[in-house]
């Protein structure tokens, strides 16, 4: 049975987390994630999902909150568990040369490398219309995901969001996981090609603010900013739901309400028209659009702000 020491902070490493939990090869001895976050108006101090999901399935594995991973007193205490493997997914700090040195440490990155390096790879695929992504096992190394490659699946994301797609691609990097450990010895590690290398960077609230120009690249960072940070005017109104109707129409006037509908309403943008099926003003209740409009007292012709 080897021993695995696991470090990996949210739900999409709470999955791969479970598979190896649930597997007879494979013993996890500790976890390593962030540590309790406060979160919300009242600022509730909150444990990262691994390590809430520990907490309640498994509670004797032993859990390590860091908050740095050069310090020589965690560094010796990884040592000393003298685990076979180091499973990354999704933890959040930089393993420093000192802990790649004692064991293998395997990440299981949410992108078919050397495609979209970094924090975000799953929005920075859908922002760019990406159909095809996929996850991939990585030996890693001292620089941000650029270790040769062991193994890898691939998937269809087309007009999934980024909820869609942190599940989809979660489950298949639990068996992915699985599959290379078991075959470590046998696996040949694929060097990246860093030509094809792409980068891409934390999500911040202010990415979600949109301009009404286009209503294809509207359409990919709702699907991408969903359910964080969301996509909203520069007045702060939200688009919580809707639909691309078309993406090449030409319009001279942006944000003209087009036509009403049921609970929706479409929408002009200089290319292309949105349906708009759910808003949320900042500090109000969620509306259907038709609702919403009426509120406003809109009508057709009429410009939404």
């Amino acid at each position: 049975m080897k021993k695995i020491i696991f470090m990996g902070t949210p739900a999409y490493a709470t999955c791969i987390l479970k598979a190896l939990l649930e597997n007879k090869n494979f013993n996890i001895i500790a976890l390593f994630t962030q540590p309790d976050k406060a979160i919300g108006r009242k600022q509730i101090l909150t444990p990262s999902h691994t390590k809430a999901f520990l907490n309640n399935h498994s509670p004797n594995i032993p859990i390590f909150t860091p908050k740095s991973l050069k310090d020589e007193a965690i560094i010796e205490q990884i040592r000393d568990l003298k685990p076979d493997f180091i499973v990354v997914a999704a933890y959040g700090k930089i393993l420093p040369k000192a802990i790649l040195d004692i064991a293998p440490c395997v990440n299981l990155h949410a992108s078919l490398l050397p495609k979209y390096r970094g924090a975000s790879p799953i929005q920075s695929a859908i922002l760019n219309g990406d159909e095809k992504s996929g996850v991939c096992t990585m030996l890693m190394e001292e620089g941000l995901d650029t270790g040769p490659i062991l193994e890898s699946l691939e998937c269809n994301i087309k007009n999934k969001n980024s909820s869609e797609v942190f599940e989809i691609l979660a489950n298949l990097a639990a068996k992915l996981i699985i599959s290379t450990l078991l075959n470590f010895k046998n696996l040949i590690p694929k060097k990246q090609d860093e030509n094809l290398a792409t980068q891409c960077t934390k999500i911040k609230k202010e990415d979600g603010m949109i301009v009404l120009y286009n209503a294809k690249e509207i359409y990919q960072k709702y699907l991408a900013f969903n359910p964080w940070p969301n996509i909203f005017l520069n007045n702060g109104l939200k688009f919580l739901e809707l639909e691309l109707v078309d993406e090449n129409k030409q319009f001279n006037q942006e944000g003209e309400i087009l036509e009403l509908e049921k609970e929706s309403f479409l929408l002009s943008c200089k290319q292309g028209i949105l349906r708009i099926k759910k808003l949320q003003e900042s500090g109000k209740k969620v509306l259907d659009g038709r609702t919403y409009l009426n509120g406003k007292r809109l009508k057709v012709g009429d410009c939404l702000y």
